[in-house]
């Protein structure tokens, strides 16, 4: 450091440039004209050029992992029957219910067992007995409410399950 360089305090707001250096102390004048003392170590030098060569690497920002319990997207259960087995015309009526409420409490089963907050179960739309088993199930459980996702009840055709 010699008398002309501009400076810069460290850990302050100031700089200037220097009137006298008396060994380890600095004399700098600020932008107002007032003059200040520092030790050297508490100075550094204010030149752009030692900036300029200098390459800024953009580091890509990590990706922010999200659990699958702590998505807020819903699972989706769809109890359309021929999603639920090979060979849906080999059932009956009675036995094609009884796979589609086994599977409901599978699922629900699953979603208190991993902490998954919401669940929506596509029932469709239809002559309403595969609609009134979903309601009779999930209203035989606790801690859990629902309620149709549409907001015209006769034309849902799923229902959104939130677990608590």
């Amino acid at each position: 450091m010699k008398i002309g360089d501009n400076v810069s305090v460290v850990d302050e707001d100031l700089s200037g440039v220097i009137t006298s250096v008396n060994g380890n102390i600095v004399v700098l004048k600020d932008e107002y004209g007032f003059t200040h003392q520092y030790p050297k170590e508490k100075l550094v030098p204010k030149n752009s050029s030692l900036y300029e060569n200098i390459k800024v690497v953009k580091k890509a920002e990590p990706q922010k992992t999200i659990s699958k319990k702590h998505q807020k997207n819903a699972l989706i259960l769809d109890l359309h029957f021929h999603n639920l087995v090979k060979n849906p015309n080999d059932y009956d009526g009675f036995e094609r219910l009884f796979i589609q409420k086994e599977k409901l409490l599978e699922v629900i089963a699953f979603c208190r067992k991993n902490h998954i907050k919401r669940l929506e179960i596509v029932h469709g739309i239809g002559d309403g007995v595969l609609q009134r088993m979903v309601f009779d199930v999930l209203e035989s459980q606790t801690q859990l409410d629902f309620y149709n996702k549409e907001i015209l009840h006769h034309q849902s055709g799923a229902v959104m399950v939130e677990f608590h």
